[in-house]
């Protein structure tokens, strides 16, 4: 089943043209990552997908309907948490404003700590998390909503190198066993093979997808992956096509 479909997507700001005609599609269940240079338009891609914004041409289709708020979650750059609000709370704050009862919300939301890795921290502020403990919070937060499809935009870009490492092996076990739609942004074309089961290139502004890469390693990947020669040719040739874009 496709999950998600983009097609000959057109959008322009102030009359400068971001998107150029972005065509791709997502089958349900697969992990694809979405990569290219600064400014590029990702962000305003997934703007798009998410339902924030409409397109100036073009369609997107999500679950085999118009993109709407609401179809897809996103997980934004930063985690957003609210200092003042409880792990569980922060978590349980899209299902309130939904409308389901706060009670409802946060018993919902405590289920996914333990696999999360957030057991034992319901009732601890954002401030006392470590940086993958509170990027495991947003992301939790965006799961618990029960949408098929994730959009994830850049979720470890602020995480040290061990952390980022730690939290891309902990995303593919979690991925591996619930088996989301998810859509990344990255700019780490290591992290983008060791996720990913495709790999788009998008072209400078006014974007296309340049190039794709399918990813056929076998999961789950480890450390050792990252220094499989398979592996190392598919980076390289990701990292071709980005300079070759330059």
């Amino acid at each position: 089943m496709t999950a998600v479909t983009v097609s000959a997507l057109h959008r322009s700001f102030a009359d400068r043209p971001v998107l150029g005609g972005i065509d791709f599609d997502v089958a349900g269940g697969e992990f694809v990552s979405v990569i290219g240079p600064s400014g590029s338009g990702k962000s305003t891609l997934f703007g798009l997908i998410a339902g924030l914004d409409v397109p100036d041409s073009g369609s997107i289709t999500v679950g085999g309907a118009p993109a709407a708020p609401g179809r897809a979650a996103l997980m934004p750059q930063k985690d957003l948490l609210f200092p003042w609000r409880s792990v569980v709370d922060n978590c349980a704050l899209g299902l309130e404003v939904q409308g389901m009862p706060r009670a409802d919300a946060r018993a919902r939301a405590a289920t996914l700590f333990p696999a999360f890795g957030l057991a034992g921290f319901e009732d601890a502020r954002p401030a006392e998390l470590s940086g993958g403990m509170r990027q495991r919070a947003a992301l939790a937060r965006t799961v618990v909503q029960g949408r098929d499809v994730l959009l994830l935009d850049e979720p470890f870009g602020a995480l040290d190198s061990l952390t980022r490492t730690d939290m891309q092996l902990w995303l593919q076990d979690v991925w591996m066993r619930d088996r989301w739609t998810v859509l990344m942004i990255t700019h780490d074309v290591r992290e983008a093979v060791l996720l990913s089961d495709r790999v788009l290139v998008l072209s400078p502004r006014p974007a296309r997808i340049r190039h794709e890469v399918r990813v056929p390693l076998p999961r789950p990947r480890t450390l050792e992956t990252l220094t499989d020669p398979d592996f190392v040719a598919l980076e390289r040739e990701l990292v071709d096509v980005l300079h070759a874009n330059a």
